[in-house]
């Protein structure tokens, strides 16, 4: 299966996304406007996802368990695109991040 891969550089710091990771890794850093799914929750909160117009972009990490997600998702009907380099790409690309702690960091 072709997973479809789009830029942190797509997105506006406000994008509405599903993030996959861990509860750790969420609460230390995350898109403002993120949904949080851990990629082992997905199949039982497939009513969780957010609605969007177009893609659903999809970010973990450094895009491997978003990739997974996707590809899970797309078996399922829904549209999905894994966002390439996850959070550590959208950290470095300087996009906003926020966090519980005040302090967001992405682990």
């Amino acid at each position: 299966m072709n997973i479809h891969q789009t830029s942190v550089h797509t997105y506006p710091d406000d994008a509405v996304l599903l993030d996959v990771r861990e509860p750790a890794e969420w609460t230390a850093g995350h898109a403002p406007n993120a949904v949080h799914i851990p990629l082992g929750e997905l199949p039982q909160r497939l009513d969780d996802l957010p609605h969007t117009l177009e893609s659903l972009p999809v970010v973990c990490r450094s895009g491997v368990r978003s990739a997974q997600a996707v590809a899970y998702l797309a078996n399922r009907g829904v549209e999905a695109t894994n966002v390439a380099g996850g959070m550590q790409a959208w950290a470095e690309a300087g996009k906003r991040l926020v966090s519980d702690s005040g302090h967001p960091t992405v682990i």
